[in-house]
């Protein structure tokens, strides 16, 4: 079946070169403890892939590898042994409860509708927790060092988060350039995308159509927001969307625009959260994704989700970390010796923006723009890992035939002026795929960067491609949704032209 996405009008757009390798800033050591937060609380030029390759298949018989072929979905009291035993179960009963209520909350329209002042207080909880996540992320990602002298000592942070600091008996305090830099970067970029920022969280926090925070399992963080279509006439397809962060501040609320704006167009959205490192290392957050997906898989129709037509979706780092969630899921599946909540069969097509593979290719390059090589290991942990946490290389083993072979279609976008992720990456990628047999295709954007797919672009309103490409393989087999599509209000500006292209050069990302 010929691609949904063909033909598109290439237009031509100014170039990027990308900027300079910046030079090694002050190394930053960095002590790991675990947090435990119980409630954390314009226009484009289209590049895609070449034509699908032919292969040969094992009886000897030449086959094409179309993409985005249709795929039809299938399926289906404690012991007390200590204080802390009980805590723990009492954790896990709590957080169950607080799911069950979160689940029969629906039964009559969304549920009973939270007052002003717990509004107000869940919005100011959400807004510590953001200054709070970009703090962090510019303490690992901007090298920045506190020099004092010859001695060590142990700085507790935020969320009794261990930053190990250098001291002396001067007193001096050094800044590292590039933490100074890298921190106003982001503080204009926020300033210029505030008028949108102010209107996708009022969205978020007092629109009946965003169900926040649902409890999909027993660990910190373990909570997806969940945004509902208008129309209630009948199941909608679901995107189960794991955002980005680095790794590090990762958090459920940096979907709401693509959930608010999907939603929009008759498609229900679950923003999953996952620990973020130091809470967690990568097999936490691969363990929390999967479970956020079960979730999805097996209570959205009690939402009014469709679990026939479920899409896994993921963009930046939460594009790597949905990567692995499948394919190992897809192992555990084939291998046929480990219990599974949830089917590879049951995800229609996986979608990756801006997502990175192989980590192998990638360590280094990370380390040249600032999330340093110790830090990366740390969070995959330790060099011996970043095979296993590479879904490009994982696919090529030739044991794992028979998981590969029940992997779904896999699209992935990714803009060319990428300097956060290189688009070779996605490209790299779905041609590896394609070599071993999965139903896989690369979409390029000329000229747009790693935050251009995801806020600039959305909240410039009007026709967006990458999005309009999104919602195209969604409804290509509901002619219905489609007819609505060709009709849909065009999205409105969120931030005038002129500030959406100072965001864009000062953008640190």
């Amino acid at each position: 079946m010929p691609s949904p996405l063909l033909p598109v009008t290439n237009r031509q757009t100014q170039s990027t070169k990308p900027p300079p390798s910046p030079d090694p800033a002050t190394t930053l050591l960095l002590k790991q403890q675990t947090e435990i937060f119980v409630d954390d609380d314009p226009r484009t030029k289209l590049l895609t892939s070449s034509s699908p390759p032919i292969y040969e298949d094992n009886n000897g018989t030449f086959i094409s590898i179309k993409p985005l072929l249709t795929r039809t979905s299938s399926f289906n009291s404690p012991t007390t042994a200590s204080p802390s035993t009980a805590r723990a179960y009492y954790q896990q009963r709590r957080r169950r409860i607080a799911s069950d209520n979160s689940l029969s909350s629906l039964s009559d329209d969304n549920g009973r509708q939270e007052t002003l002042g717990e509004e107000v207080g869940h919005a100011a909880a959400e807004t510590y927790l953001v200054t709070r996540l970009s703090l962090k992320l510019l303490s690992y990602l901007g090298g920045a060092i506190v020099s004092l002298g010859p001695f060590w000592f142990s700085y507790s942070g935020i969320c009794a988060e261990n930053i190990m600091v250098l001291v002396d008996f001067g007193g001096e305090l050094k800044l590292g350039y590039r933490w100074i830099m890298r921190f106003l970067a982001l503080g204009c970029y926020a300033m210029m995308l505030m008028p949108g920022f102010i209107q996708v969280g009022y969205y978020y926090f007092f629109s009946s159509r965003v169900l926040r925070s649902i409890v999909y399992g027993d660990q910190p963080r373990n909570r997806l927001d969940l945004y509902l279509p208008k129309n209630k006439d009948g199941p909608k397809p679901v995107v189960a969307f794991v955002t980005g962060g680095a790794w590090i501040i990762g958090y459920k609320a940096w979907g709401s625009l693509l959930g608010q704006q999907l939603s929009d167009r008759d498609i229900m959205v679950a923003c999953i959260d996952y620990r973020n490192f130091p809470q967690g290392t990568m097999s936490d957050m691969v363990k929390d994704a999967s479970e956020g997906i079960s979730f999805v898989c097996n209570k959205i129709a009690e939402h009014g989700g469709d679990p026939n037509r479920v899409y896994l979706m993921g963009q930046s780092a939460g594009a790597h970390i949905g990567a692995c969630a499948l394919v190992e899921q897809a192992i555990k599946e084939a291998g046929n010796k480990e219990s599974v909540t949830w089917s590879v069969s049951q995800i229609k097509a996986y979608f990756g923006l801006s997502g990175g593979y192989n980590l192998l290719n990638l360590v280094d390059y990370f380390h040249s723009r600032g999330l340093y090589r110790s830090i990366f290991l740390s969070i995959m942990e330790g060099e011996q890992s970043l095979r296993r946490f590479s879904p490009e290389v994982i696919v090529q083993d030739p044991n794992l035939k028979n998981a590969v072979s029940i992997l779904p279609p896999i699209v992935l976008f990714h803009g060319t002026a990428d300097y956060s992720i290189p688009s070779d990456a996605s490209k790299d990628f779905a041609e590896t795929l394609q070599r071993v047999g999965v139903r896989a295709e690369s979409i390029l954007y000329e000229d747009k960067t790693h935050t251009d797919l995801f806020l600039q672009d959305p909240m410039r309103g009007g026709f967006d491609q990458m999005f309009e490409d999104l919602v195209t393989i969604i409804h290509a087999d509901d002619i219905e949704a489609q007819a609505m599509d060709v009709v849909a209000t065009p999205r409105r500006r969120l931030v005038p032209e002129c500030m959406l292209q100072v965001a864009r050069k000062v953008s640190p990302f």
